[in-house]
């Protein structure tokens, strides 16, 4: 091997431990494109975790959970949560099929949140909250008087909680649903996302 193949080597070897030690620092400023683009949204409980949901409600006394939202993106998103409930017969939000093709419940909102969460960031929202009703035992139904959403007063006297006689119980659903600003349309597009807890209507003191 000549001289110059010997210097050609060396420098080969040389370039390749270069590499080998750079790595682990490279790895932290090298900026990956990003694939996938999208928001999470999730409900945790008063212990901020994914356990204990309260699912008796006992007549105004007040429950709070977590309601997180993450943005990824890729900008400063502006969301809008539209707070919901309705009984087992009522129009859901559609939970199937694509993302972009999912349909809000066609329900009226009854108290919206707007938020700016950043790219990369998450932002949680603490919800406390009551219900007011009367139980017909008589005519086996809860009639909803109100809702106390963090110290607002909702009107939900419209709805009425038929015997779920399958759950043996009066079952209720508090959801949220996400939207998301367009500012082309310069309006909130549903995100096709929301979550939500059902509840058990049938305990009062």
């Amino acid at each position: 091997m000549s001289i110059k193949e010997h210097g050609l080597l060396y420098w080969v070897v040389v370039g390749v431990l270069a590499l080998l030690v750079a790595s682990p620092f490279l790895s932290r400023v090298l900026v990956y494109p990003r694939t996938e683009f999208f928001t999470e949204l999730w409900i945790l409980d008063a212990n901020h975790r994914a356990e204990k949901y309260s699912f008796n409600i006992v007549r105004n006394q007040n429950y709070t959970v977590y309601l997180g939202v993450g943005n990824h993106l890729g900008y400063c998103a502006y969301y809008m949560v539209q707070v919901k409930f309705r009984n087992q017969t009522q129009p859901a939000p559609t939970s199937f099929g694509p993302i972009e093709s999912r349909l809000p419940s066609s329900l009226p909102s009854l108290f919206n949140m707007t938020v700016f969460v950043a790219d990369e960031q998450v932002l949680e929202i603490p919800i406390t909250f009551s219900f007011n009703y009367t139980w017909d035992e008589q005519f086996s139904k809860v009639e909803l008087l109100g809702l106390r959403l963090n110290g607002v007063w909702l009107n939900i006297s419209d709805c009425k909680l038929s015997w779920d006689a399958d759950k043996q119980v009066f079952r209720g659903f508090l959801f949220f649903e996400l939207w998301l600003y367009n500012a082309d349309t310069n309006s909130f597009k549903y995100h096709g996302r929301f979550v939500g807890l059902w509840f058990n209507m049938t305990l009062s003191v």
